[in-house]
């Protein structure tokens, strides 16, 4: 048991305690909570846990329970959630969970025993604010750490309401083979893959700053979770003009960035990345490797088609180049999240997302916000999914 109010007692046991939308108690708790994240000490320590406070501060905490409400329905908790969250990103599991507490679910949320770092702060800092927090958030609100346990899976399956999983197509087919109750079901967070676009007229017209705020921002994309998040972007399309020497300026910025933010590769996994990129060469997908240092990796695509769905490794960065941005619609697809862009018009951004047709990418976003949580997630509107609706008519 990693988070809880007093005994631990039975996991599924069903708590008296009723909790509203948008209460009072549960804003409470999550404001000091993301206060504490945002002090100095911690966001200088783990810079994506001031990300997290700042989701959190009460101002967008009113926000998104005020989201939730309709006149034409009364909303209600959707009951109890179970939360799987994965072990590559440490702080996914507290969006999902702070959202579906705001919505006045009682939650348990399974923390990996691989999660480390970030993740333990977050638990130090939510038993923390416990402390003076009102009992009821302790006996709704759960975190447990337990291994390949198929009889305690089972049990929290058939306890709730709503079945949360994150962290890839075998963790959803895994965790589907414990059945739910017929009026459960299941929000599924699958692989996902995920790009990056930079216009070649947008960037030969840039500013040197506009320039690095872009490298800055890309790399925040990229190197944080080692380029594993699925919001970072796997490669880098070069839209419009001639592309001749622009990889090259952006690489050398971005290179600039990483050195000074003190990132780096070990050399294992720039082995690995040497073995996948060898082998993309091998199958004629790429015409051009350079391996400048081991934190930045470029490959030159033969085609836009070639683009890998797979993780190459930390700091990997194959290219293609295409005319305009309508001409990637074919190759996206059901799997493809979100698309960072840079130096494009509005006009340009709408007429790619409406080509899409929702048929592929839920989020298009600039550099630098990738990995900026929403609780629109996966083209899903999560304050709503974690809540049920009572129509009454007289």
């Amino acid at each position: 048991m990693r988070f809880r109010f007093g005994d631990p007692g039975d996991l599924t046991a069903p708590s008296q305690d009723r909790l509203t939308v948008g209460d009072p108690r549960v804003v409470d708790f999550l404001s000091r909570f993301a206060r504490k994240l945002l002090a100095p000490a911690v966001a200088r320590r783990h810079p994506e846990l001031g990300s997290l406070g700042y989701f959190l501060r009460p101002a967008e905490l009113t926000r998104a329970a005020a989201r939730l409400e309709r006149p034409d329905a009364f909303v209600f908790p959707r009951g109890n959630v179970f939360h799987v969250p994965p072990a590559n990103v440490d702080t996914i599991f507290v969006y999902s969970w702070a959202l579906s507490a705001l919505a006045g679910n009682h939650n348990v949320v399974r923390i990996s025993a691989r999660s480390a770092g970030a993740a333990e702060t977050v638990l130090e800092t939510l038993n923390a604010t416990l402390e003076d927090a009102d009992p009821v958030i302790g006996r709704t609100q759960r975190m447990v750490t337990y291994g390949r346990d198929d009889t305690i899976t089972a049990a929290l399956s058939a306890w709730c309401d709503l079945r949360v999983i994150w962290g890839g197509d075998s963790a959803v087919t895994t965790i589907r083979k414990h059945p739910l109750r017929p009026s459960a079901r299941d929000l599924t967070f699958p692989d996902r893959t995920s790009w990056a676009a930079l216009s070649v007229p947008g960037w030969r017209a840039a500013d040197p700053a506009a320039k690095r705020a872009a490298a800055t921002g890309f790399a925040n994309d990229a190197y944080w979770f080692d380029q594993a998040a699925c919001s970072s972007p796997r490669t880098v399309f070069l839209v419009g003009g001639d592309p001749a020497g622009v990889a090259d300026e952006f690489l050398e910025l971005l290179s600039e960035v990483v050195a000074r933010r003190g990132w780096a590769v070990d050399a294992a996994m720039a082995v690995e990345k040497r073995v996948n990129a060898y082998g993309l060469a091998a199958s004629g997908a790429v015409t051009a490797m350079a391996f400048p240092e081991n934190a930045v990796t470029s490959l030159a695509l033969a085609e836009v088609a070639d683009a890998p769905r797979r993780w190459i490794g930390a700091g990997a960065f194959p290219f293609a180049s295409v005319g305009k941005l309508e001409d990637l619609v074919p190759a996206m697809n059901r799997q493809d999240q979100t698309f960072s862009h840079f130096g494009f018009a509005p006009a340009e951004l709408k007429a790619f997302a409406l080509a899409l047709g929702g048929r592929g990418v839920d989020r298009i976003v600039p550099f630098g916000s990738a990995l900026t949580f929403s609780a629109i997630w996966d083209g899903f509107d999560l304050p709503r999914e974690f809540t049920r609706l009572t129509t009454l008519e007289t």
